[in-house]
């Protein structure tokens, strides 16, 4: 739901890009981050539920996938991935990245994907795994599983410089509506940790409204512990979608719109503001997709002068994607920073 590094506190609602104290909870913390593209044509992950052919409303935290799926994931450097399907279930990728700007996230990586013969429909199969390890032994893992139609399961851990962050949460997807309770980085001994609950509860067919509760504790928390909460609302329509979220303890917002023009144009809007800090961030994206040419364009632009760009275009018939990636920064005209990047995924 744009990146944004984690820390030892909790962010607000909306992106950390906005500093708005009391922070909230995300409903994933971004330092548990997912392993890179390890998956590929060969091997599908469960899709989300499929909000278009059912009532229930989807998950609390995925609320503004579609508009954060149109954001270009730009990168700096070299990079060359190469995947390889072992069976219909099991593939393994080898990643190779070079960059000057960010060298902690140079160097190798090995990832694994996993998925189960438990079937739900022809796109969800459970039980779900990756992960990837680098040779410093830095670990990023993942556990998805569906124990019936109705509930499911993540699990995901992280271990960073010797540092381990875990997260487990629990989503049972009713008839017209979703709860989730999650519990992120929990020490009985020392009574620390973040408890999230969400809520969604579809209204009518084209209106879901929802709650969030974060309670946190901890050592560097304000006052030693702290609860926010979180109002929400989902608007579908045709072919648009406009996602919100409001924290009035922070007094802070965030909105996101998406809109299908045709088969192959994507736009979308987000914003993110904080009258407590006064400041808001607008971001406009987009993603065209070229299908007589195997290619994908995804751009975007946002209120801090900053562009970013990222094309994919498959090299057929040949089993290569070539990615290009640029950002630029135009705030300072006379210091204006640009960042390239080039990537060559095989399989």
């Amino acid at each position: 739901m744009g990146n944004s590094s984690s820390t030892s506190t909790v962010p607000p609602p909306s992106s950390s890009s906005i500093p708005s104290p009391p922070p909230a909870a995300p409903s994933q913390p971004s330092n548990l981050t997912p392993p890179p593209s390890v998956v590929t044509s060969e091997i599908k992950p469960p899709n989300e539920v499929k909000e278009e052919t059912t009532t229930n409303p989807g998950t609390f935290e995925e609320m503004h996938r579609k508009c954060k799926e149109l954001f270009p994931q730009t990168f700096e450097g070299g990079r060359f991935l190469v995947s390889k399907g072992l069976s219909s279930h099991f593939q393994v990728s080898h990643t190779l990245t070079m960059s000057q700007v960010s060298p902690q996230e140079s160097g190798y990586k090995f990832g694994a994907t996993y998925i189960g013969t438990k079937q739900y429909s022809p796109s969800e199969a459970y039980p779900v795994m990756m992960g990837d390890i680098d040779p410093s032994l830095n670990l990023n893992a993942h556990i998805i599983h569906a124990f019936t139609r109705k509930i499911r399961t993540k699990l995901q851990s992280s271990v960073q410089e010797g540092k381990f962050m875990g997260q487990g949460s629990i989503d049972y997807l009713g008839d017209d509506f979703t709860s989730t309770l999650t519990l992120g980085n929990i020490d009985i001994l020392n009574k620390t940790g973040v408890i999230v609950g969400h809520y969604l509860q579809r209204v009518t067919p084209s209106v879901a409204l929802g709650a969030e509760l974060v309670y946190q504790r901890g050592p560097r928390v304000p006052g030693g512990e702290i609860t926010v909460i979180s109002l929400a609302s989902k608007i579908t329509g045709e072919n648009w979608q406009f996602t919100a979220n409001i924290c009035p303890s922070a007094v802070a917002a965030h909105c996101c719109y998406y809109h299908k023009v045709n088969e192959q144009l994507s736009i979308g809007a987000e914003v993110e503001t904080s009258l407590m800090t006064r400041e808001s961030v607008g971001k406009g994206c987009y993603q065209l997709e070229i299908p007589s040419g195997n290619a994908i364009f995804k751009g975007s632009f946002d209120s801090n002068w900053t562009a970013e760009a990222v094309l994919e275009k498959k090299l057929m018939p040949l089993p290569f994607t070539l990615q290009l990636s640029a950002t630029a920064n135009f705030a300072n005209v006379q210091k204006s920073q640009y960042r390239f990047g080039i990537g060559l995924v095989l399989g």
